[in-house]
């Protein structure tokens, strides 16, 4: 497969200046300093056409914030963003539009992405006529397709979003990004408020639009029993960085860092009933003040000195399969 976006040293950092009261404070001698957050560190990722990356991690990992970076919706503090091989900061403003509208974002909450004012239709169908991909004239066509091919009635065109059940507001949020012929969805925890059985519905949706449309996606999710049904490659995130990538089967079937091997022993299954449920330690750091070294080291069981000093350098565990851990690459002491 081709490659499609490539991400190369993406880090994110939100700076929340300090405010009158605080300026104030220094004046008289204390020590007040911007608060920086440190979302997205250092991360490579490739995705090619066609192609589901799943994206793992706990709340808080930085995820949903790499998302919005590869959808454009944040600049990167640092690094690159490659969009079929271009630089998208190098690009010509035609080239620009035609990254811009080929990455769709579709967000965990649909009614608070959802416009309440706007009936379904015109949510759906306003993109399309802005941007050309259809007129005036043949916009209810062309919207009355989108909800067809999503499975939704097109009567419901008329509706506002609170006429809606939560796996139809969904599928809205799911036309609204085809609207505009994507050739990458970023799907951010896209099932996780819905009922089992409406999750299995929009999943095997995604898989029909991937088949009917070549769409590639990254899919964003704390689940890893979806991302395992979903994904052809996973990339685990802890904390900002990533600490292991690779083939969906090598993910599950041979883990090797240990938060991996922590969230997959957690996973629940019918065959182990009566397994004791055992977290994993500790709380995540505050990206605030992320711990130095490796990030994971405060609750590694295996942590050791060199943990704490040195940033594991991402090693090759099999083709395609790579981890950041230090018991990879020379051991921990």
């Amino acid at each position: 497969m081709s490659e499609l976006l490539r991400l190369t040293g993406i880090s994110k950092r939100f700076t929340k200046s300090v405010d009158l009261a605080g300026r104030i404070a220094n004046v008289l001698g204390a020590k007040n300093v911007p608060r920086v957050v440190h979302a997205v560190d250092d991360v490579d990722l490739v995705v090619s056409a066609g192609e589901v990356v799943g994206l793992v991690g706990e709340s808080g990992c930085g995820k949903s914030t790499l998302g919005r970076v590869i959808a454009g919706i944040h600049p990167p503090s640092a690094g690159a963003v490659f969009w079929e091989g271009r630089d998208i900061n190098a690009m010509d403003a035609e080239a620009q539009k035609a990254f811009t509208l080929g990455v769709q974002m579709i967000f965990q909450d649909p009614m608070s992405s959802l416009n309440p004012r706007m009936r379904a239709g015109e949510i759906v169908g306003e993109a399309p006529r802005v941007h050309g991909f259809t007129d005036a004239q043949g916009q209810r066509a062309y919207v009355d397709a989108l909800f067809q091919q999503v499975g939704l009635d097109p009567e419901y065109k008329q509706r506002l979003p609170h006429q809606f059940s939560g796996g139809q507001r969904a599928r809205i949020g799911i036309a609204r990004a085809l609207a505009v012929k994507p050739r990458l969805l970023v799907c951010d925890e896209s099932v996780a408020a819905l009922d089992v059985s409406i999750q299995a519905q929009v999943l095997n949706l995604f898989m029909d639009l991937r088949e009917q449309l070549g769409l590639a996606y990254v899919f964003i999710s704390h689940d890893l029993g979806v991302v395992r049904h979903i994904a052809d490659r996973v990339v685990i995130m802890y904390l900002g960085r990533v600490v292991e990538s690779g083939p969906r089967a090598a993910i599950f079937g041979t883990p090797q860092h240990p938060y991996t091997r922590a969230l997959l022993e957690n996973v629940p299954r019918l065959d182990a009933r009566k397994r004791r449920f055992v977290t994993v330690k500790g709380e995540i750091p505050s990206p605030l003040d992320p711990p130095p070294g490796c990030h994971f080291h405060p609750r590694c069981p295996h942590a050791g000195p060199r943990c704490s000093r040195e940033v594991p350098v991402k090693t090759a565990a099999s083709q395609g399969h790579i981890v950041a851990c230090h018991l990879a690459d020379g051991g921990v002491d």
